[in-house]
């Protein structure tokens, strides 16, 4: 079979090896498409500070078991598939009490561990989740940052009939406002600083979008939900601006989440988040229900996942892929790794 290699930032080789063949618990999965995120960019510019090479990457992936061995569940050969990409010890306080997204040993496949970027790979049945057998494998792809912005609204509790605002239109932020949409939200506005992101928001269904180049953050709060503002205030840009503006002008006592991964220091007015009692939440990855919940979104129809598919290349093509998303940047939402072309 063959397998990418990032062997150093920026230079990506693929080699031949040995298909492997599956043992107890586990299944042999030919793989299909791997979608490309922000964390495999700063991977390829060697600015990914969990990371070193030579990495196989592919963490957000969809493909079909092909093998499997004994004790291998109700899995069946043929049956679609996506893979959980997290490997704990399931020793740690936070594995034994169910949070295992936060082990102490934490370990993702395409970063600390090799990815699944190969013509096939073996994984255990454990961290197989099945998708239904009329998904696409692209929809099956994208399940991975579907599941991030389950976790990330489920971190406010119910948001059933709630007013939520997202900052950041990119494809997490987009997720997150559809999530919420799809979760019994009673309004969702996004904001962002570029128009394309945008008008896709008003294409999957946001209420209000506004950019805040043209319109001042707090006075898009007022006139998207009137002086009471957002019940949650979801940050998927992750910068001091953003999470400046969040804590600015929330509605005393309501809640913020930081989804997008901060990039350095914070620089955070501590005084008005204490005086207005904001709750300062956060989020880190997810967890198999948060799989199944995303299948169950795209599967009601709540959340729409092809009009956020950027571009297709060939296996072959990875690096071009990367290249693609440093000179489209603004326009580049989701670019998928078509592994058996």
């Amino acid at each position: 079979m063959i397998q990418q290699v990032m062997t150093a930032p920026g230079v990506i080789e693929f080699r031949e090896i040995d298909t492997p063949k599956p043992g107890a618990g586990e299944a042999l999965i030919k793989m299909m498409e791997i979608g490309v995120c922000g964390s495999d960019i700063h991977v390829y510019h060697g600015e990914h500070p969990f990371t070193s090479y030579p990495v196989t990457q592919g963490h957000e992936v969809s493909g079909e078991i092909v093998e499997l061995g004994s004790d291998a569940g109700d899995l069946f050969i043929g049956q679609k598939v996506t893979i959980e990409p997290q490997v704990v010890c399931g020793k740690c306080h936070p594995c034994r009490n169910g949070k295992y997204n936060l082990c102490e040993e934490l370990k993702v496949m395409g970063f600390q561990t090799t990815g699944a970027a190969s013509t096939y790979f073996l994984a255990p049945v454990e961290k197989i989740t099945p998708i239904p057998q009329d998904m696409t494998y692209d929809q099956g792809a994208m399940i991975e940052p579907l599941a991030v912005a389950v976790h990330a609204v489920m971190q406010a509790g119910d948001v059933t009939g709630k007013d939520i605002c997202v900052i950041g239109a990119g494809p997490i932020g987009n997720l997150v406002a559809q999530t919420a949409k799809g979760m019994g939200a009673r309004s969702v506005m996004i904001t962002d600083v570029s128009d394309f992101r945008l008008d896709l928001a008003k294409k999957v269904g946001m209420d209000k979008a506004y950019n805040t180049r043209n319109i001042d953050f707090g006075d898009a709060l007022t006139d998207a939900f009137g002086p009471d503002k957002a019940d949650v205030i979801y940050d998927c840009a992750g910068n001091n601006t953003t999470i400046g503006q969040a804590i600015k002008y929330a509605r005393k006592g309501s809640t913020i989440i930081l989804v997008a991964v901060f990039a350095g220091m914070a620089t955070v007015d501590l005084a008005v988040l204490n005086d207005h009692e904001l709750d300062l939440n956060t989020t880190m990855m997810y967890r198999h229900e948060h799989y199944v919940k995303a299948i169950e979104l795209v599967s009601q129809g709540k959340v729409t996942l092809d009009p956020l598919m950027s571009k297709h290349f060939a296996f072959a093509d990875y690096k071009k892929a990367y290249e693609y998303i440093d000179a489209n940047r603004e326009t580049t939402m989701k670019v998928l790794i078509d592994v058996q072309k």
